[in-house]
């Protein structure tokens, strides 16, 4: 299928994630694809078993795990929620998806691969493999299990960073330049497809820069060596060893390799990795500007020699690029020395800038080229990032119905990238037994409450429980999404 077809070509784009995941049950059946042999270069040096010795024991087996919410949590909700969530498929309940009268739903687990590329036990995986997951298992090569804590995630590249805890120095990968990476070059994969544990397959690079449709960052290497569901966030190498790609998808028609697979180049992901073990999120600069391809005929009409670059086609007002004087019309060329190809060229180019720093561009305008300067500013919008629970046990705050909060403030509102108007209490930790709540959460209300401090919260769980019912109604802002859970209401 050609990629000129970016929607039928998404139908068919099944993230390897997806047959990873069952519900407590064994392996689901699936249909593999036809299996690919190293190429005959690599054989007639006498193979890769040396290579891979020495690859494994740094590469790992994820598994995240997430209680659902179950039937006796939601037993004693405010009169009316119970047929509202039954509508919308809580699981366990009756009528939901999975529910039986006085069963437990399930709890849901997650497969995938990850490395760890720092000794101190710092590990590298694919956000949809660990996202909203109560609990993360890393497994090594050698049967040790540790559990991880989720140190960041950044939702645009689908990366995420863990972190176990060890006595000693662990094996770790490097990073290699994958800018040096040519079509051709031998590809190895090393993961943990359908949940089989450790599975090497080799092949080569098919291609680069493969924009799959999936954001601004689109920039993959494509591999013709075997991935499939589980191999997500597990390493490709080059023929030394290094990294040079983190798999994240595969072009699956039957959800099956049919050596059509993606990994996100090594040079795109060492700086995101490196800015969530670092700070927990990734800060994205921003021009607020709406870009356009230069087409040939365009190119002609702006009297350029040949298409390339970004073209911008609208200024936001008060946006950094409005401060800088560009305008509609403006074609960048090269963003900070580097030359732009092309719109998403120039969105990754910036994107990777951190927020106030100064950055040149190369503006094509009036026929001729100038440099301007721009000062880049934070994205707005950001998806609110989770918070380590390192960061947050170090915050002051106060223990209410097994969570720890603390009041909004401004300093919380930048954090969690908040707008001067949200109101609500910061949850800091989150105890055992209460489900779908994560640190950096905002509870706005409890029993449709609003709350602005934890002794609102304190106060309204008290109600909750002196009423009889078992579970108190919260509402919950992440990010820009609101969303209803319950926390048990147990006073002191």
């Amino acid at each position: 299928m050609s990629l000129a077809t970016p929607r039928a070509f998404r139908r068919n784009l099944a993230m390897a994630l997806l047959a990873g995941t069952a519900l407590l049950g064994g392996l689901a059946p699936a249909t593999l694809g036809t299996a690919r042999a190293a190429p005959p270069e690599v054989l007639a040096q006498g193979g890769i078993a040396d290579l891979v010795e020495r690859v494994s024991p740094a590469v790992v087996t994820i598994t995240a795990a997430q209680t659902t919410p179950n039937r006796r949590m939601a037993r004693d909700l405010p009169p009316g929620f119970e047929e509202f969530l039954r509508r919308f498929g809580l699981p366990g309940l009756p009528g939901g998806p999975g529910g039986r009268e006085g069963r437990s739903a399930p709890m849901a687990r997650a497969l995938g691969s990850g490395f760890v590329f720092d000794s101190a036990g710092y590990v590298v995986t694919n956000r949809h493999v660990i996202a909203d997951a109560d609990q993360v298992t890393v497994s090594f090569s050698d049967g040790t299990e540790r559990e991880a804590e989720i140190i960041g995630e950044d939702e645009r590249t689908d990366l995420a960073v863990l972190k176990v805890k060890t006595d000693k120095p662990l094996p770790a990968l490097k990073f290699a330049d994958s800018d040096k990476v040519r079509v051709g070059d031998v590809a190895i994969a090393v993961g943990n497809p359908f949940g089989l544990g450790g599975t090497v397959t080799a092949g080569i690079v098919s291609a680069r820069s493969r924009d799959i449709g999936s954001g601004p960052y689109d920039d993959y290497l494509q591999l013709d060596a075997s991935i499939n569901s589980g191999n997500s966030g597990g390493p490709t190498f080059d023929i030394t060893g290094d990294v040079i790609g983190i798999n994240t998808a595969i072009f699956s028609p039957n959800g099956g390799s049919v050596g059509i697979g993606f990994a996100i180049p090594s040079n795109l992901a060492k700086p995101v990795v490196e800015a969530l073990k670092r700070d927990g999120k990734v800060e994205r600069g921003w021009l607020g500007v709406n870009l356009q391809a230069v087409t040939k005929e365009l190119a002609e009409g702006l009297g350029l020699k040949k298409e390339g670059g970004a073209l911008i086609a609208t200024v936001d007002a008060k946006s950094p690029a409005e401060k800088a004087g560009l305008q509609p019309g403006d074609v960048v060329l090269s963003a900070g020395g580097k030359p732009v190809k092309d719109t998403r060229d120039l969105a990754r180019q910036v994107g990777m800038v951190k927020p106030g720093t100064k950055l040149d561009l190369g503006i094509w305008r009036d026929g001729r080229e100038r440099t301007m300067t721009v000062t880049v500013d934070q994205a707005p919008g950001q998806p609110q990032q989770r918070l380590a629970r390192t960061e947050t046990q170090q915050q002051d705050g106060e223990e209410v119905a097994g969570m720890k909060l603390s009041t909004l403030n401004d300093q919380w509102r930048q954090r969690l990238r908040l707008p001067q108007d949200a109101n609500g209490v910061v949850v800091l930790d989150v105890g055992e037994g209460i489900e779908g709540l994560r640190p950096g959460d905002l509870i706005q209300s409890v029993n449709n409450t609003p709350v602005k401090s934890p002794d609102d919260v304190a106060e309204q769980v008290k109600a909750a429980n002196k009423a009889g019912r078992r579970n108190a109604l919260v509402q919950v802002r992440r990010g820009d999404a609101t969303a209803f859970l319950t926390i048990p209401a147990t006073v002191g």
